[in-house]
């Protein structure tokens, strides 16, 4: 028995010896030996880790590129092939600024092209009932785009003018035009009738009514610069009333509204302050004149007037005009165009 305990302790020593052997021994001079030897054998499972990690992102990043390449694909072949006019479209070139032509030297944006476009669809097919499906209705259509094609290009060559001539519209000038048309009630007298009749008749929200606005601001307060001799021919007129020249005789001598001129300049009919057929500008200066009373020259668009208070008749005044009208923008638009030439990027 004794001999048997022997034996077994004596075989637990060795075996203690022997994995002593095997343990290294770890001084100062051999830590960082050891430290590379414990990180050599934890490679082995953290390189599939990584490897697995940077093919999720190659494959992500592969898709994504995918992804967007195919959008742009789309959307180009939508927008210059088929030339799709739709919402989602609209809403794509409100963020990325595809061009639909170029303007001399700048660029015109698609989504301005199609912010005009949709407005006159909209008017068409909501307010006169065109069903742009039939014949006749898709022969409009072709027509509607070549005018909003022709409209954006023209607005580009303005505003180019408009730089050069150093001639610029504020939003507060586009709010005061905004109230005198308001305060003559043509657009409804309060804001949700105002917001109602642009939804209805346009598609427009307000800031869509003061971007068209400001854009025909433009154009009306650059044509006096471009065409100094109708303003003079104006101020010539005033001056002459000034110094007590009979209105009616200065209307027959320069006005160039043919249907007024040799009948005193009167308009003919009572003007009453919703009435569309003149000017809200004219309108407004014309009520703040008393009977017998001249006003200033107005620019009232694309021509300039002098309206005369003749009398009051009830709500309602009896006035008189001489109209200045200024030469077409056109003419001075076509010479920029011929030094600058207007490059398409859709065919219509």
């Amino acid at each position: 028995m004794i001999r048997k305990i022997k034996k077994r302790v004596t075989k637990q020593k060795i075996e203690e010896s022997a994995t002593q052997e095997h343990v290294p021994r770890i001084t100062n001079e051999t830590v960082a030996e050891h430290r590379e030897e414990v990180l050599s054998s934890a490679r082995k499972y953290i390189y599939p880790l990584q490897h697995s990690k940077h093919k999720i992102v190659l494959i992500t990043t592969s898709l994504l590129i995918a992804v967007i390449v195919g959008f742009f694909t789309f959307t180009m072949i939508s927008l210059y092939r088929v030339k799709s006019y739709s919402s989602f479209l609209y809403g794509v070139t409100k963020v990325v600024p595809f061009p639909v032509a170029k303007a001399g030297n700048s660029y015109v944006a698609y989504e301005n092209y199609l912010f005009e476009l949709k407005h006159y669809i909209h008017y068409y097919e909501n307010q006169q009932k065109l069903d742009f499906n039939t014949d006749s209705g898709k022969q409009q259509l072709e027509e509607f785009k070549k005018r909003a094609l022709t409209k954006v290009v023209d607005d580009a060559y303005i505003k180019q003018l408009a730089a050069e001539k150093k001639v610029t519209v504020s939003d507060k000038e586009v709010d005061e035009e905004i109230q005198i048309v308001r305060s003559q009630n043509r657009l409804g007298g309060s804001t949700k009738v105002f917001e109602d009749v642009l939804k209805e008749y346009w598609g427009w929200s307000i800031n869509d009514f003061k971007r068209s606005l400001k854009q025909q601001l433009l154009a009306q307060k650059l044509l006096p610069v471009l065409d100094p001799e109708t303003v003079a021919r104006a101020n010539q007129a005033k001056a002459e009333l000034n110094s007590g020249a009979d209105f009616a005789a200065v209307a027959k001598k320069y006005s160039d509204d043919a249907a007024s001129k040799d009948s005193g300049g009167e308009f003919g009919f009572p003007i009453d302050q919703s009435n569309r057929d003149i000017d809200a500008e004219v309108t407004s200066e014309l009520y703040k004149l008393k009977p017998g009373q001249v006003s200033d020259v107005i620019n009232s668009g694309y021509s300039l007037e002098i309206v005369k208070n003749i009398e009051p008749q009830g709500d309602k005044i009896r006035g008189a005009h001489i109209v200045f009208n200024f030469k077409n923008i056109n003419t001075y638009l076509n010479d920029l165009k011929d030094q600058k030439k207007a490059t398409l990027y859709i065919k219509l």
